[in-house]
């Protein structure tokens, strides 16, 4: 008996309201980063990866709530802010908006498929977290080498991949098992990351297809 939890139907609902939320915030976020100079979003840049690391060490000890949900949200919107206007700028704001439409259709599959119980996908656990290492792996590599074409198609499809797999992964265990009210707020958190690098990944696949087509 899970008294501090929901029980599995309702469990859904609460999370993509949260996520829904979450999104809002990012958005405004986004739209606040184009106010922001870009030395301040440098340092937000560092902020944002220490409330991941704060999150996960709060997580061990007591959970998370929306206020730090939503400010995270926030922030990571505004750090996006540059991503985002590079790729309107060098793409067209048509291109980022296929971008979003492609990511949300991706996690709504993938969302749609990992919710029903009959399916497991406990087996992604190991894929994505190596696949996650060797993302980061090879970013740093990046960063001292220059990656052929090849190298640069295959570490973007294999971001996909992961990202994809890290949806499928943590819907399926929030249908099959459930989880307790008070974690809801990172799972929310967890989806939003797994959402947000998924757009990053495909934006910088269609970056790539049409910098091929110019060549």
């Amino acid at each position: 008996m899970l008294s501090a939890s929901l029980t599995r139907g309702n469990i859904m609902p609460r999370v993509f309201l949260g996520l829904f939320g979450s999104l809002l915030f990012a958005a405004a976020g986004v739209v606040a980063g184009g106010f922001v100079p870009l030395a301040m979003l440098r340092i937000l840049m560092f902020v944002e990866l220490a409330m991941i690391f704060g999150a996960m060490f709060l997580q061990r000890r007591r959970s998370i709530g929306y206020s730090f949900v939503y400010a995270f949200t926030f922030i990571s919107g505004m750090t996006l802010f540059p991503i985002i206007a590079y790729y309107t700028g060098t793409l067209g704001a048509g291109t980022v908006l296929e971008a979003m439409g492609v990511t949300a259709v991706s996690f709504l599959v993938a969302a749609g498929v990992a919710s029903h119980r009959s399916f497991d996908f406990s087996f992604l656990r190991g894929f994505v977290f190596i696949g996650l290492i060797a993302l980061v792996l090879m970013g740093l590599l990046s960063i001292f080498f220059s990656f052929s074409s090849f190298m640069q198609m295959g570490y973007t499809m294999l971001g996909i991949a992961v990202f994809i797999g890290f949806v499928l992964f943590d819907v399926n265990r929030i249908s099959r098992v459930g989880v307790a009210e008070s974690q809801i707020p990172w799972v929310v958190l967890s989806l939003y990351l797994d959402i947000i690098n998924l757009f990053l990944f495909v934006l910088r696949l269609m970056g790539l297809n049409v910098g091929g087509g110019r060549r």
